[in-house]
């Protein structure tokens, strides 16, 4: 590889990262905005980069995870939860101690990373080029953008307490992509014309006849993918928003029943 197209494989890198981060960066966010500030820097960072050494490790096995089926949906799966538990989670909890909740934590933090980092490890393989150099320095880079991009995030859902549905409903829109991007799952769903097929499972049109692909059940046209992204991302607010607000309803019945 030389100098030039290392050059240039290392900003595709970085902008890949730059896009795709901004998810993680919000769930880095949403695991740490109850911690006291010096803690959340601390599970911010360690989080952090426990996720990144995860995410070297995911990337140079990426091309055996194309390989797994039904891959990305059950990481979608898991989004959605990711995404209620943090959205529901207790603003006060004092049952707990501080350290174990950092602990808490750095663990979400580095499996919803884990998780959330699928569509951004195979693009970053794909722009390293098998060049376990480039891929490792334009993961490195990662670092400093989601630990700021977190710490702004951690702010403004601080100082705009409605923001963290913001959040959840990007994790919840993650996951309905996840999904969408599975091809043992979307062909089940979506009605794909031969170029999608082909796109979905990284083959050109004429190998098509090669592979097995499920015939669609649902036969949802192309153009509604937007659909199921759109309804996990209604689920996961509402159903949040539904529990905090039984959960406010109970405390204040609690407060006038002690008075």
């Amino acid at each position: 590889m030389g100098v030039q197209e290392f050059i240039t494989g290392l900003i595709t890198i970085c902008v890949v990262n730059l896009v795709l981060s901004g998810d993680n960066a919000v769930v880095i966010a949403l695991a740490s905005r109850n911690l006291p500030v010096k803690q959340r820097k601390l599970a911010i960072f360690w989080g952090s980069a426990g996720a990144i050494i995860l995410r070297v490790i995911l990337t140079i096995v990426a091309v055996m995870l194309l390989k797994i089926p039904y891959l990305q949906t059950v990481g979608g799966l898991l989004l959605i939860w990711i995404g209620i538990k943090l959205l529901v989670e207790e603003e006060d909890e004092d049952e707990m101690e501080a350290s174990s909740n950092m602990i808490t934590a750095i663990k979400t933090i580095i499996i919803a990373d884990l998780i959330m980092s699928l569509d951004n490890v195979l693009a970053v393989a794909a722009a390293s080029k098998g060049n376990y150099t480039l891929l490792i320095i334009g993961l490195a880079i990662s670092i400093p953008i989601i630990i700021v991009g977190s710490q702004l995030l951690v702010w403004l859902m601080n100082k705009f307490p409605p923001f963290v549905y913001i959040g959840a409903g990007l994790i919840a829109w993650t996951a309905g992509e996840m999904i969408n991007g599975d091809k043992k799952i979307a062909p089940l769903i979506y009605n794909f014309d031969h170029e999608k097929l082909a796109e979905l499972y990284k083959v050109g049109v004429e190998e098509l006849g090669s592979i097995n692909i499920p015939h669609s059940i649902l036969n949802v046209p192309e153009s509604l993918e937007w659909i199921l992204p759109a309804i996990i991302t209604v689920f996961v607010c509402f159903y949040g928003w539904r529990v905090k607000s039984r959960r406010k309803a109970g405390e204040v019945a609690e407060s006038s029943a002690t008075k």
